[in-house]
């Protein structure tokens, strides 16, 4: 825990002052511009990835990157959507899956799980996806299929993520997108799902056109 004290005040005596700015005006609220979704594992780090500040992803982490569908039972995960979408009226979600994810291999083999029964209801929530690889991809070698499994993963949780009314009328009224991103660990590399192509593409070719034009509005200032 040193080490962690250490950043504290490193934190304090550094990073705080040379950002005092930001700090003071998002001491008035917040109005982050995604509410991103991904797996609680250590080697994630949301802020490196995306290259953001603080006040402009507002984050839910758990193992797998799951959203349980909606039902009349609360839970963080519910309530956290209801927020973000509900109150905070955030225009984007992202759900972001990453390689080497110990929830997905353990996924692959809930029956193993005997001793974690816990983790192994929740994965329940990722069994859609195992039956898709199984079915479609089970002439895959292991690696192909965990790639697999990663992404139906993601796209499940996007479909689970509809089943929520604050979602639901978001997306009816045209004022929320969603997206599916996989982080490669080893790589750096962030493929995102294309609904237009059915496949997934690195991000600078998913959002080239949002990027473009960012870039033209960058140069007009």
């Amino acid at each position: 825990m040193s080490r962690f004290a250490l950043g504290v005040i490193k934190f304090q005596r550094e990073v705080f002052p040379e950002k005092q700015e930001l700090f003071e005006r998002l001491s008035a609220g917040q109005s982050p511009e995604a509410l991103f979704i991904t797996c609680s594992d250590s080697r994630i780090e949301t802020a490196m990835i995306t290259q953001t500040d603080p006040g402009e992803l507002f984050i839910c982490r758990n193992a797998g990157n799951i959203v349980p569908p909606h039902t009349n039972q609360t839970g963080g995960m519910t309530a956290s959507i209801e927020f973000a979408i509900g109150a905070l009226q955030v225009p984007h979600i992202v759900i972001c899956g990453h390689t080497e994810c110990g929830a997905m291999k353990g996924a692959m083999n809930r029956a193993g799980l005997t001793n974690l029964p816990h983790v192994r209801e929740w994965l329940g929530y990722s069994q859609g996806a195992v039956d898709i690889v199984e079915a479609i991809g089970g002439h895959l070698d292991p690696d192909a299929k965990m790639r697999m499994l990663l992404e139906q993963n993601v796209m499940l949780q996007l479909q689970h993520l509809k089943t929520h009314p604050t979602v639901a009328v978001a997306l009816a009224q045209k004022t929320l997108r969603l997206h599916g991103w996989i982080y490669d660990i080893k790589t750096g590399s962030v493929c995102a799902f294309d609904e237009t192509t059915d496949s997934w593409v690195p991000v600078a070719e998913r959002y080239a056109c949002e990027l473009a034009a960012a870039a033209l509005d960058h140069h007009a200032c």
